[in-house]
């Protein structure tokens, strides 16, 4: 499958869900990668009119827990989420900020994955960790 076709792919699985809400877009996928958008809008914002620090982790953990996702075999595994880290770096009010996670370790049972949140001049809004467990489709 193409690279496009991939990103399709990924994006038409977030129709009714938290993704479709926050309006999270998949953008670039990669071998050991995945990138994915999302507008900053006063729908993402907290009180003080900034980016929420739970909308971010929406996204981190999205392309993170996804990057597991499509580099296991579905038919014998699922990832799923355990453990989930995130800085708040800089406020950010409005613009597209975009989510890269990469592997830091893959595993065969967990999956270490790093995701940095930038906005659209390349400043690190977020950094975050999540670890994944791989286990077998008759866990859950």
């Amino acid at each position: 499958m193409d690279k496009q076709a991939k990103l399709n792919k990924l994006n038409e699985m977030n129709q009714n869900t938290l993704m479709e809400t926050l309006e999270i877009r998949f953008s670039d996928v990669g071998e050991d990668f995945l990138e994915a958008t999302m507008p900053v809008t006063s729908k993402v914002h907290q009180p003080y009119g900034i980016l929420h620090g739970g909308a971010s982790i929406a996204l981190a953990e999205t392309v993170g827990s996804v990057l597991s996702a499509t580099s296991i075999d579905h038919k014998k595994f699922k990832s799923v989420g355990m453990q989930m880290t995130s800085n708040h770096l800089r406020p950010k009010r409005d613009g597209i900020i975009t989510a890269r996670a990469e592997f830091v370790k893959k595993g065969r049972t967990v999956h270490v994955v790093k995701i940095e949140i930038k906005d659209e001049s390349g400043q690190l809004i977020s950094y975050c960790h999540l670890t994944n467990s791989i286990v077998s489709n008759d866990y859950v």
